[in-house]
């Protein structure tokens, strides 16, 4: 990302909406001001001092628009950009480069969804593709059961490996409050459930529930002075490969390979810097993928990796502390989810899952079916 300089700005609010079922007549754009508020009082800001907004969402044809009419400011910047659930870290990019500009001082962004109340179909209705939709895939589950099951047969990848991932993540949101699981999960248990699309079972599936989230972002100067420690956006990166699966170039890889190099090198930090990554887990074959493809193990030995624990608590590397999309909560577009661990993280607030010395965590995004991708890599005071 030419032009833009590390640690220039840093978020110091961040917060999630409620989650879960939201409360009867519950709107999106309800929940994105719920989180802005929370995100604000975090850091100590008021509606006065925002002069940026971004939202992406799927209910809400114009999202800056009807945030901005709702929460009654009028922003000097704001963007709408929408390509999935990678689309909030692009926003930071975008928020990045306008506050360097001089554009404004004080960027929001936001997002909301009430797709467990009135169903994903309503929430995130599909295109017709003339090429695909005759089929009759399970989209987007399909899409990603056929990257899953591809890796399997390339590389030897395993159910079991893609069950490891759904384990982890359910270790790790055992340790989160706010998670929407509760009881504990087993290989066998994720293996033996409902299948769904081969070779996915509904433990492979990311979760359905209502939330959303912000983050509050400044510039480095002015992050200082506020209430939280801040943490500083190092790096960031954003690419897109294509819009329908049947145009993905090749099933085993994905816009990660281009995105993390370009966040790293903007960082100036390496894979072995990274003490926490928070993917974005809408399928348990994502982090294994992303795990390859943003370089912290080689191509096809995603599944090894994640074997025996290695990326659940205690394991070699903390991955999806939260509890991510498989187990903490996924509201149709995760991306900013994401983030708001990587970022609790970096300020130590995660209680008994929290990673200790974790000054650097990477989030990526995703979006579409595996379509965009985009990388921030954050850091502590520490890094800059």
């Amino acid at each position: 990302m030419s032009g833009l300089k590390k640690g220039s700005i840093a978020v110091v609010g961040a917060a999630e909406s409620d989650l879960g079922q939201v409360a009867p007549n519950t709107s999106p754009v309800d929940l994105m001001a719920q989180a802005t508020m929370r995100a604000l009082d975090d850091c100590g800001l008021t509606l006065k001092d925002v002069d940026a907004l971004f939202v992406a969402a799927t209910q809400v044809r114009m999202g800056p628009m009807s945030l901005a009419e709702y929460l009654r400011i009028k922003p000097k910047v704001f963007d709408g950009t929408q390509i999935g659930g990678s689309s909030f870290m692009t926003h930071v990019a975008h928020a990045q480069m306008a506050i360097q500009l001089g554009l404004c001082e004080v960027a929001v962004i936001a997002y909301g969804s009430t797709q467990r109340s009135v169903s994903r179909a309503a929430a995130s209705p599909r295109e017709f593709n003339p090429y695909e939709s005759p089929y009759r895939p399970i989209l987007p589950i399909s899409a990603y059961a056929m990257a899953a099951a591809r890796h399997m047969h390339q590389y030897g990848t395993t159910r079991e490996h893609l069950a490891e991932v759904a384990v982890a993540a359910r270790k790790w949101a055992l340790l989160n409050p706010k998670a929407w699981e509760k009881e504990p999960l087993t290989i066998e248990q994720a293996l033996n459930a409902r299948m769904v699309s081969y070779p996915f079972t509904v433990r492979d599936c990311c979760l359905v529930v209502d939330g959303g989230g912000a983050i509050v972002l400044t510039s480095a100067a002015r992050a200082k002075t506020l209430k939280k420690k801040p943490v500083y956006v190092l790096g960031v990166g954003e690419t897109l490969s294509h819009a329908n699966i049947s145009s993905l170039p090749d099933f085993t890889v994905t816009g990660a390979a281009i995105s993390g190099p370009q966040a790293f090198k903007m960082a100036g930090v390496t894979q072995k810097d990274v003490k926490m990554l928070s993917l974005y887990d809408a399928f348990t074959i994502n982090p294994i993928l992303f795990l390859e493809d943003l370089g912290f193990c080689p191509k096809g030995e995603g599944g090894r990796f994640v074997a025996n624990g290695a990326i659940a608590p205690g394991g070699k590397l903390a991955v999806n502390t939260s509890g991510g999309g498989l187990s903490y909560c996924h509201p149709g577009m995760y991306g900013l989810l994401v983030m708001i661990e990587a970022i609790r993280q970096v300020r130590g607030e995660c209680g008994e899952r929290q990673v200790k010395g974790c000054d650097v965590a990477l989030a990526h995004g995703n979006g579409g079916v595996l379509s965009s991708q985009c990388t921030v890599i954050f850091g502590s005071e520490n890094t800059v």
